[in-house]
């Protein structure tokens, strides 16, 4: 993929919203976008996180002991917990359909937090929704 349709690709994620081109361009070079087919499990409950993704194109499947929590589609965030506390992944994610990727392993993430103190942010504010969402009746 060219640089120019990379960083394209790059303005559709609401991750990286507000972003300006030099920061566009250091992501690029710190992510890779991948495709991968329909059924493939990318994230496995339990297993430690190396890597985040954020959907592109297409959706995915999300579950916790077997049960579904959600359906996740473009811009969507996944894997980001287990890179934050270096612990195990809380849920498994498989694609429901053909999808493209945007991949960050480990260092990457952790560098782009570090440089992009915006992307910092709207990363922490993903995480407290999703606890929040997950216990509905406790009082927050």
């Amino acid at each position: 993929m060219a640089r120019d349709e990379k960083i394209d690709l790059l303005r559709t994620v609401p991750l990286f919203k507000g972003l300006g081109d030099r920061q566009l361009e250091r992501i690029s070079v710190l992510a890779d976008i991948i495709d991968l087919p329909a059924d493939r499990r990318i994230l496995s409950q339990g297993e430690r996180g190396a890597e985040m993704f954020v959907m592109v194109r297409g959706s995915a499947r999300v579950e916790r002991d077997g049960a579904l929590l959600a359906d996740a589609g473009p811009g969507a965030v996944l894997g980001e917990i287990a890179l934050l506390d270096g612990g195990p992944r809380t849920a498994t994610v498989t694609l429901a359909e053909a999808s493209r990727l945007l991949v960050l392993a480990r260092r990457e993430f952790q560098t782009l937090l570090d440089e992009f103190p915006d992307v910092r942010l709207h990363v922490f504010e993903m995480v407290a929704r999703r606890l929040r969402a997950l216990d509905r009746e406790a009082v927050h």
